[in-house]
């Protein structure tokens, strides 16, 4: 799922304000030279905190993940509720693209659980990129640095940072591991925005994401 790429010159503040008022547009085309790696989207070694704020009978889709496939979500409570919940929820939105490639799945009940409209079709489409290549991932995702801006009651954009240095591609057939090197791509800048449904789960909307970008290089 090849997201479509930050503008260099935006700020987060511009640009979480974007995703906050915007419609959405379409993702970005991948390209052959876009590395297949488990790495647009995540895992979880401990799942992300349960939203507080979803109603407690909702039943959600199972984000267990392989043995060699982990996550971590690094300083991911803020102590407000509800910012604490939209982070939850965008914390599983990561780890439901996650087990739908281990999975092999491009219809994912965690997806359609997690994603709707373009964001939806984007990580559906970047799944059937594993798909096509009979590869899965191994390894452990780290997602950092989150922010939350809230606008109104239902509607919020994320930024988070991705390290993806100690994430791989496995190919399934023979279990080979591609162990590229870790480069300054091995980090992902991401922008989402996220909307409340009745349920109480903050969907995500529309996501766009930077590879290399300065903001997450260490």
């Amino acid at each position: 799922m090849k997201r479509r790429s930050l503008p260099v010159v935006a700020t987060v503040a511009a640009t979480a304000a974007l995703l906050l008022t915007a419609c959405g547009s379409g993702e970005g085309e991948s390209s052959d030279t876009d590395k297949i790696a488990g790495a647009d989207t995540g895992e979880s070694s401990a799942s992300a905190p349960a939203s507080p704020s979803a109603s407690a009978d909702v039943s959600r889709p199972d984000l267990s993940l392989p043995d060699d496939v982990k996550e971590v979500f690094e300083d991911w409570k803020t102590g407000d509720a509800t910012k604490d919940a939209v982070l939850a929820d965008a914390g599983h939105s990561m780890t439901a693209v996650t087990r739908a490639i281990t999975d092999g799945e491009t219809e994912s009940p965690a997806l359609s659980f997690y994603y709707k409209g373009e964001a939806l079709a984007g990580a559906a489409k970047w799944v059937q990129t594993f798909v096509d290549h009979d590869a899965t991932i191994t390894g452990t995702t780290r997602y950092y640095a989150p922010t939350v801006d809230l606008s109104g009651k239902t509607t919020a954009a994320v930024t988070l940072c991705a390290d993806e240095s100690k994430a791989f591609n496995k190919f399934r057939k023979t279990n080979k591991v591609d162990r590229s090197a870790p480069s300054d791509n091995s980090y992902v800048y991401y922008v989402s925005r996220l909307e409340q449904n009745s349920k109480g789960i903050w969907v995500t909307s529309k996501v766009i994401s930077k590879r290399g970008n300065e903001k997450c290089i260490p």
